[in-house]
């Protein structure tokens, strides 16, 4: 099932938006995670700081062939060799990893689908007790240059709640601004 349409824009201004490095930083990201579940790749702009960063694997999903392509060619010209790709439909079907593989997960604007707790219960299952999930979404606010249709934007109350629901507990920066466009969230799954 492919996630409601975000209002994703072309690769230059998506990456404009952010500096994903410092991004991961705030949510929490260090080199002490071994391996990282990403939910929807994109054009990699998290997957490769990602990669960079922690000491195992990147395991990233995209349901779209385009977006692993493009985060594909990304991996191979920075010369990266802890990146496992898989075109999937995690929202349907999981990851496939094994319960408790992973330290860390990015859900990075992916929580304005039709089942968000579905998704946040997947990250809950990929993690090892005490692992964290960063989570990102477009503000709600309708002067976004894109993203998803206002009614369909998760207010950080809704995926806290969300969250709490899946089993994680609200990390203690609570909700962290990204701007302009972002906010996040760290999500820890209890031990």
């Amino acid at each position: 099932m492919k996630i409601r349409d975000s209002g994703m824009p072309q690769e230059e201004v998506w990456e404009s938006f952010f500096d994903p490095l410092k991004t991961l930083q705030q949510l929490g990201l260090t080199n002490k995670c071994s391996d990282l579940v990403e939910f929807g790749c994109g054009f990699g702009t998290f997957t490769i700081p990602a990669a960079q960063i922690i000491s195992g694997c990147v395991y990233t999903f995209d349901i779209e062939p385009e977006m692993i392509a493009a985060t594909k060619a990304r991996v191979i010209e920075t010369k990266l060799s802890n990146v496992v790709f898989a075109e999937r439909d995690f929202v349907d079907k999981g990851t496939g990893l094994a319960d408790g593989l992973c330290d860390y997960a990015l859900l990075l604007n992916l929580l304005h689908g039709e089942n968000p707790v579905v998704l946040l219960a997947e990250a809950y299952r990929n993690l090892r007790s005490g692992g964290l999930v960063g989570v990102m979404h477009w503000n709600y606010d309708a002067s976004t240059p894109r993203g998803p249709q206002m009614h369909m934007r998760s207010k950080p109350e809704q995926i806290m709640n969300w969250s709490k629901e899946a089993g994680f507990v609200l990390g203690s920066d609570g909700v962290i601004d990204f701007p302009p466009y972002h906010y996040g969230m760290v999500l820890l799954k209890p031990i």
